[in-house]
């Protein structure tokens, strides 16, 4: 096989490990395609990562925190005004260097939160192309608030309407659109079968191609050999306790827990978590990262049984849901959690928190009919009985069945989409040639 490089992608992903992992996967993608690629991370978030893949460039920028990134900055807005000066100029300055070292930049590739790329791709003359991580439902709704068509009534005669757990506003959501109409492309993190209707109506206003599900190769379409694992982790997974462990359970078992790298639940509702785990009668894998587990109820880990249940700071989570003992996964839905469950097969219990999470959780319960919603309480907590309600209702009722058989079916589709000649794949190779053309 010629291994001659046809174009050059620069990446520029949004510095937060649920951003950069669609992104370096879809580069593993291009690269596969024969696209050189460059992926452009912020020193700061460098210096967090535990684990780094060898398959890709990745070349340094700052975002103006080169200690502690975001968690450096008084506010978010702070972060990103700073973000946006120190990152025009370093990024600029990366590809300078690029093009002196012989290997010019063709396209670059970014997170629409960090949309002043766009200048610096007209600046350059470089063919830009917008990333969504978001599924596109929710960048439907955003384009809506964006657009004024969506008013949000801000509650006590607040200035602006807050996030819960994020110190964001809708309206950095909501910006995501404010240069959409300059780029090329608008890449998105979905596949059209999961949702035609939004998306073909997306499709009248903004060049927007499908290209997911941006998980590894080996877990989908098997055609990228080496590519089993993302490669790039905050945290660092306790993977031979978790298979170890997993390996003695019989087969659709286990609840698998999880809510992700960001997601901080109140202590009162930690508890009614423990206890909803504790009183199904299913044996459960909960990762905790270490931050939380004070919130954990007293003597809860002291008391559990080995037989019972593992709890873990961190966890290899794809090999986790492809393990034949997993029946269920209790999540906070967000996008690249949905996304591996949905491209595994695996049932849902949700449990969304902010942002994205309740839209993922209605269209997984509503539209594609893989899972159920632990309904919270007029104070915001799910109560334990609902907790163990659902899990049943997933792991041993007539329904599960049901909801078992949906998940088959849009794991079928999710491998074929990405495989050769599906819906993704096409958009991929379209993209791959307008580049190659240009370049």
């Amino acid at each position: 096989m010629i291994t001659s490089h046809k174009a050059h992608g620069l990446i520029l992903p949004y510095p937060l490990q649920g951003h950069i992992n669609p992104m370096l996967q879809f580069s593993k993608r291009l690269q596969f395609k024969r696209v050189e690629i460059t992926i452009a991370l912020t020193k700061s978030v460098l210096k967090k990562m535990k684990e780094l893949p060898s398959s890709v460039s990745i070349q340094a920028i700052s975002d103006g925190y080169d200690d502690g990134g975001i968690d450096q900055a008084k506010t978010y807005e702070a972060y990103l005004t700073r973000f946006k000066e120190v990152g025009l100029d370093t990024l600029s300055q990366l590809i300078q260097k690029l093009a002196n070292s012989g290997c010019p930049v063709n396209c670059i590739v970014y997170d629409p939160f960090l949309h002043w790329a766009v200048e610096v791709a007209k600046k350059f003359g470089l063919i830009s192309a917008a990333f969504f991580t978001q599924n596109c439902a929710v960048d439907n709704i955003y384009y809506h608030v964006h657009k004024g068509v969506i008013k949000l009534t801000p509650s006590k005669n607040d200035e602006e309407i807050l996030i819960p757990g994020l110190s964001c506003t809708i309206e950095m959501m909501a910006n995501q659109f404010s240069n959409l109409d300059k780029v090329d492309w608008v890449l998105i993190n979905s596949f059209y079968e999961l949702e035609k209707e939004v998306i073909d109506w997306m499709s009248k206003i903004y060049p927007i191609k499908t290209i997911g599900p941006t998980i590894p190769s080996m877990y989908l379409d098997k055609r990228l050999h080496d590519d089993k694992e993302y490669g790039l982790s905050i945290f660092k997974p306790m993977t031979n306790e978790c298979l170890n462990w997993l390996n003695h359970q019989p087969i659709s078992s286990v609840v698998y827990v999880s809510f992700g790298s960001l997601a901080k639940l109140e202590a009162e509702q930690m508890e009614e978590l423990a206890w909803g785990l504790k009183n199904s009668n299913n044996n459960f894998l909960w990762v905790v990262r270490s931050t939380e587990e004070p919130k954990l109820p007293k003597n809860f880990l002291e008391e559990l049984t080995s037989e019972k249940g593992l709890v873990v700071s961190w966890c290899p989570q794809l090999q986790v849901l492809e393990h034949e003992s997993i029946g269920c996964f209790l999540t906070h839905c967000g996008w690249n959690s949905t996304l591996e469950a949905i491209s595994l097969g695996v049932p849902m219990v949700t449990m969304p928190q902010w942002t994205d999470q309740p839209t993922n959780a209605k269209f997984v319960k509503d539209v594609w009919e893989i899972g159920v919603r632990a309904k919270q309480d007029e104070k915001g907590i799910v109560r334990r009985e609902i907790i163990e309600e659902c899990i049943k209702l997933v792991m041993e009722e007539e329904k599960g069945k049901l909801i078992r058989e949906n998940a088959k079916k849009w794991k079928e589709m999710a491998r074929n989409v990405v495989d050769e000649g599906g819906s993704s794949d096409k958009n991929i190779e379209e993209f791959v040639s307008k580049l190659v053309t240009i370049s």
